[in-house]
């Protein structure tokens, strides 16, 4: 299989021009990961997160930067956008008579409620598979009420349950369209995984021949790809101009799909679902393992990716937020419907508020 490969930095060969174009606000920053987060309780701050993160526009070059984002990360779910590409592409969408419902569970780090599951139990039964030809494993709903409710049921939760299934049920449904074998389609040299590979190496415009790379929570392979480099491919999700037509199509239909359903995307309390609802489609977002999060602004065409140090998930929802703040991705009564993303309480087993994850003084900007 040929890759597009480009070697020339992070942002798929572009120069970096820091200079911020006309109409946006100035958020450079210094290139030493700062202070991002801080956790208070009562007067006191009590722990703080460093981060990095960088906005990046669709010709590659770089908006705004705060530390290194030229080390290798690993974006872990926070890509599944660009993972459910191959999905459209191949066609396999289309010939099973899926939709937008479909590809939006595709790109979700899903809570496990019916809603999830019940669409990724359909969609297996679609194109002629079952839970067991899931290789992500089982856990218990991130939902609460949902996991509560399954273990008063005495049931034990099923591989549906798993954050990812939609993205596995998406990866099943390309093996099947293909007529390629099923089993072990989580493994590095199955034609999935490849397939997935050169998508990463094309829109983010880096050769991952021999970049890290190791077993993600659910089992498939996570590529070590430069912090710049994924904004980089969020930012040709907002702007696919550039891309060849086929390419340019699934990326348009992904984005609207996951616009269209931010509940599935998460669920009733997460915060990709939250910021989206509130956003109604101006911003689209998926937070990853780790404290990584990115965000694809469409109206602006640009792509923010950010990876907390430490990774704190507390600290990512903050700083993603205040990152998409200052760039202006939302109104006043948009942030005002998102409830407390800017700044989340710390509450005790009371339920009473002790404190709160909070932006740090002068971040995101300088």
């Amino acid at each position: 299989m040929s890759h597009d490969h480009h070697h020339d930095g992070c942002c798929g060969g572009h120069a970096h021009d820091h200079t911020p174009a006309e109409g946006r606000a100035d958020l450079s920053g210094p290139t030493e990961a700062p202070i991002a987060v801080e956790v208070t309780r009562g007067g006191m701050v009590e722990s703080r997160h460093r981060a990095h993160a960088v906005i990046v526009d669709a010709g590659g070059r770089v908006l705004a930067r705060w530390g290194d984002i030229d080390r290798p990360i690993y974006a872990r779910s926070a890509v599944k956008s660009l993972q459910a590409i191959p999905l459209v592409e191949t066609g396999a969408l289309d010939a099973f008579g899926l939709g937008d419902e479909e590809l939006a569970l595709a790109c979700a780090s899903h809570a496990g409620e019916p809603a999830h599951t019940e669409l990724a139990a359909r969609w297996l039964a679609r194109i002629g598979c079952t839970v067991d030809d899931y290789e992500c494993g089982a856990h218990l709903p991130t939902d609460e009420p949902t996991a509560h409710a399954l273990l008063r049921r005495g049931e034990a939760p099923s591989a549906l349950h798993n954050n990812c299934s939609g993205k596995h049920a998406g990866f099943l449904t390309t093996a099947r369209h293909k007529g390629e074998p099923t089993k072990g389609y989580v493994r590095w040299e199955h034609p999935v995984q490849q397939r997935i590979l050169g998508v990463l190496e094309q829109m983010t415009g880096q050769d991952l021949s021999r970049a890290p790379w190791g077993v993600d929570g659910c089992a498939m392979p996570t590529i070590g790809v430069p912090l710049g480099a994924i904004a980089y491919a969020m930012a040709r999700i907002a702007d696919p101009q550039d891309l060849p037509d086929r390419r340019a199509e699934a990326v348009a239909r992904i984005r609207t799909a996951w616009g269209k359903h931010p509940y599935l995307v998460g669920g009733r309390s997460t915060f990709d679902t939250r910021l989206m609802q509130a956003a109604g489609g101006a911003v689209l977002t998926k937070i990853g393992a780790e404290g990584v999060g990115c965000a694809v602004l469409p109206e602006q065409a640009v792509g923010i990716a950010l990876k907390v140090e430490d990774g704190a998930d507390r600290a990512r929802h903050v700083a993603l937020a205040a990152l998409l703040r200052a760039a202006d991705a939302l109104t006043e009564a948009q942030w005002a419907a998102a409830g407390s993303l800017l700044a989340e309480p710390v509450t005790n087993r009371n339920g009473l508020r002790v404190g709160e994850v909070r932006p740090a003084e002068g971040w995101p900007k300088p």
